[in-house]
């Protein structure tokens, strides 16, 4: 379905196009900028603090259409879509990531359109590729000009929270939309898992003997028990799992025993120390670092149970739409690749999963349709009966949810701009549902892939008879997408 064609009709008979909603939408912001509710912006962007909350106007049309659903986002770092006991991995056990798919939708093809933490971060919040909001590596800044959905969540009367890791290049900045702004700076921007500093609505606060995933979820469920009649949204952004891979201490060496035959063929345990995967931090045995990665990943799961049990207390659970997600994968040992970047499935493929249980007609259902990161923002809107605007290029994934039949995508755009000092060359790719092309700024060859056939993309079948048939129609498809991004 087209963003054309979903023009939003509110209960007070007020009707807008995207157009129109994007008018009044900048109306509001100048009209708040000149009273002082959006802070003190200077032509460069500025704020006067950093990392405080900024509240922006509410739109009376925007907020009268009765009982809205509650959001809560839950997003991983490095986890890749594989890694849930539900998806048949051979010991890792994730019993509430489980309850999530068995009560909601697991969408088996999820991805991100930039493997890397800081883009996709930003398309997640924007809901647009790396080369539009301008994050297109770990080195860019976030330009504080981009609109995020937790902003026009707010005009229309949500109460937001941004609970966890930023990790965006440059100053940390003071986030438009939410009412409760919790993150840290230490370690660039990565934090720690034990200990870390808080930046709580601008101000530092040591946080000692705290363990990060079970503090930050004391936040989010603090946050929740205020909400009382107000709509709201929780992002809850975790620093896990990425290295150092460290478990609370309560599960380390739950999986020390742990069979790890499942691992690729071409892996070796020193792997970590090669040119391609030295500068990934993840130094030493790489069998030692899975095992870690895999008993961090419990962590998480316990602490979305006590989120899950908070809501069904508060009574909250049939009208809070939940939506977990990761900002790219992770290749433990594929391609003899310890890290993310490659355009490969280990590392563009995420889990993504949604339950709402008032607003779905069958759960415990799995989806082979195509998500990307960019839908997060879009479906979040059209499930707020929020209108979704033109700037925005992904799609609302409302329909699958709702089992319409609606034309849906085959195909994306994958982009991956160089992040030094990292070894991995600029490259862009199409993924298909039946190929992975990729093209490299230089020193590669460009790479073809059949998928179904060869899930792993172990063998480039560019130079095939098959390879040279269907390479030129898939080089012009990665053009115009290009193309229609500029």
């Amino acid at each position: 379905m087209s963003r054309g064609r979903r023009t939003r009709m509110y209960e007070s008979g007020r009707g807008l196009s995207r157009r129109q909603f994007l008018a009044q939408a900048g109306a509001t912001v100048g009209s708040a900028m000149a009273t002082g509710l959006i802070g003190c912006r200077a032509e460069n962007t500025t704020y006067l603090t950093e990392g405080v909350p900024i509240p922006v106007a509410i739109e009376p049309w925007l907020g009268d259409g009765g009982q809205r659903p509650n959001f809560i986002f839950i997003l991983t770092d490095d986890h890749r879509w594989d890694h849930l006991s539900i998806m048949g991995h051979p010991f890792l056990e994730t019993p509430n990531m489980d309850r999530l798919a068995r009560e909601g939708v697991l969408f088996e093809n999820a991805f991100v359109t930039t493997s890397l933490c800081s883009p996709s971060r930003a398309s997640i919040l924007t809901g647009q590729y790396a080369r539009t909001h301008g994050v297109q590596n770990n080195l860019t800044p976030w330009n504080e000009d981009n609109v995020t959905f937790l902003e026009l969540l707010a005009a229309a009367g949500y109460r937001n929270a941004f609970i966890g890791k930023w990790h965006m290049p440059g100053r940390l900045p003071s986030l438009r939309g939410v009412d409760q702004f919790v993150t840290f700076t230490v370690q660039a921007g990565q934090g720690r898992y034990f200990d870390c500093p808080l930046v709580i609505n601008g101000e530092e606060t040591e946080r000692p003997g705290r363990y990060i995933t079970r503090d930050l979820t004391e936040f989010a469920i603090d946050f929740i028990r205020k909400q009382e009649d107000n709509p709201f949204c929780l992002y809850l952004s975790h620093k896990a799992v990425h290295h150092q891979f460290l478990p609370p201490s309560n599960l380390e060496g739950i999986y020390a025993n742990a069979d790890l035959s499942m691992l690729p063929e071409e892996y070796f345990s020193l792997q970590t120390t090669m040119d391609s995967n030295i500068w990934e931090g993840v130094l030493g045995f790489m069998e030692n670092h899975y095992r870690n990665y895999c008993e961090t990943l419990v962590g998480v799961d316990r602490e979305l149970g006590r989120l899950l049990e908070e809501l069904d207390d508060l009574g909250l659970s049939e009208n809070t739409a939940i939506i977990y997600a990761s900002d790219n994968g992770y290749s433990w040992g594929e391609h003899v690749i310890t890290g993310k970047r490659w355009a490969f499935e280990e590392n563009m493929r995420i889990p993504f999963i949604v339950r709402y249980p008032g607003g779905f007609p069958v759960q415990n259902r799995r989806q082979s349709e195509m998500v990307l990161n960019i839908d997060l923002g879009p479906t979040i809107l059209d499930l707020a009966g929020l209108p979704i605007p033109e700037y925005i290029q992904g799609s609302s994934i409302r329909p699958l949810l709702m089992q319409e039949e609606v034309p849906w995508r085959d195909s994306f755009l994958y982009e991956y701009f160089k992040d030094f000092p990292y070894n991995v060359p600029a490259h862009q790719a199409l993924r298909t549902d039946q190929y992975l092309y990729v093209t490299y700024e230089k020193g590669r060859e460009p790479e073809l892939y059949a998928i179904k056939e060869d899930p792993r993309t172990l063998n480039d079948i560019i130079n095939t008879d098959e390879g040279r048939r269907v390479e030129p129609s898939l080089r012009y498809e990665m053009e115009e997408r290009e193309t229609s991004l500029i």
